[in-house]
């Protein structure tokens, strides 16, 4: 059993080496929707920030624990998909047709619960969505797609 704990230890060890490289952070992101919507009130930023931004903007703020396998091949697999489903940071980037069919997304999902995601918002508690802020951000996003157009 003592050789079983250590065998353990020397791959915990070794898998440290082995890390990938977390996504890179930027805060200078000049197509953001946050920065290019001037008039989103603090509310839904906070949400948006809060909720949506670490997975799905640059802007990614890792935690401590980012940097130790396996959960940063976790962490890192999550950010990339999360980028590559929809990066609030290049939200200018869109045509109108894809920002309406984004929101379109968000919306559905955020009314369904499945974002934020369940294993983001176990460690991370006040990221999860409640019944306001849900109706807030999904009023907001409607709002939004309805101006796109006029």
């Amino acid at each position: 059993m003592k050789k079983v704990f250590y065998i353990i230890i020397v791959i915990f060890i070794l898998a440290q080496f082995l890390s990938p490289k977390l996504p890179e952070t930027s805060f200078s992101n000049p197509d953001d929707l946050i920065i290019n919507n001037p008039e989103m009130n603090a509310n839904v930023q906070d949400i948006l920030r809060n909720s949506c931004y670490d997975c799905h903007s640059n802007e990614t703020g890792y935690p401590w624990y980012s940097y130790i396998s396996p959960i940063s091949f976790l962490i890192s697999r999550d950010t990339k998909l999360g980028r590559e489903e929809l990066n609030f940071s290049e939200w200018e980037t869109l045509s109108k047709i894809e920002r309406a069919g984004v929101i379109d997304d968000i919306t559905d999902e955020v009314s369904e619960g499945e974002m934020p995601m369940s294993i983001y918002t176990l460690i991370h508690r006040d990221a999860g969505l409640n019944d306001q802020d849900k109706e807030i951000l999904i009023n907001w996003f409607e709002n939004y797609a309805d101006s796109l157009f006029e």
